[in-house]
């Protein structure tokens, strides 16, 4: 099982102005990796709260797997991945150019995203668009090489490349 937590930055949802059906299409997609959500959490736009709840998250709960959802856009209040960032010990950039990928095949705002990807410790941390309909193109995406990056981040899987036979 895969430990997921999930982190709503959103004004509007925080303030009950905006049902989060971003986290319900997480919560139904994770199942295709047998994750199962140990901690969620709507919480307004503002960076060190993130920040905060991205480490308690890593740290106290030790999940393996942290998805937050919103603030990855151009509006002033759009700070998880500056939140990310803080609080990140690695990257992982291929994520986020992937998603930005998948994006762009559907809208050319696609390169609008800002969002990124990044560890903690023993946590991966990623950042999904705020639309319900962006999340699960990207989950899409994204899901089916995340089990093997978190046994390789928890040192339970060797490398991905496979050995030359001819070496």
């Amino acid at each position: 099982m895969i430990k997921v937590g999930i982190i709503t930055a959103s004004d509007k949802g925080f303030r009950g102005e905006r049902e989060d059906l971003s986290m319900k299409v997480i919560k139904e997609l994770i199942a295709a990796i047998n994750g199962q959500v140990m901690a969620y959490e709507i919480i307004p736009d503002e960076q060190p709260l993130i920040e905060t709840k991205l480490v308690e998250y890593c740290d106290q709960l030790a999940l393996d797997l942290i998805f937050t959802t919103g603030g990855t856009g151009f509006a002033a209040r759009d700070v998880t991945p500056e939140a990310t960032l803080k609080v990140a010990q690695k990257l992982v950039p291929g994520i986020g150019e992937v998603m930005r990928g998948v994006s762009l095949k559907v809208t050319p705002h696609g390169m609008l995203s800002r969002a990124i990807a990044a560890i903690r410790g023993q946590t991966l941390i990623v950042n999904l668009p705020g639309s319900p309909k962006a999340v699960r193109e990207c989950l899409e995406a994204i899901l089916p090489a995340l089990p093997h990056g978190i046994q390789i981040m928890k040192g339970e899987a060797g490398e991905c490349g496979k050995a030359d036979k001819g070496q």
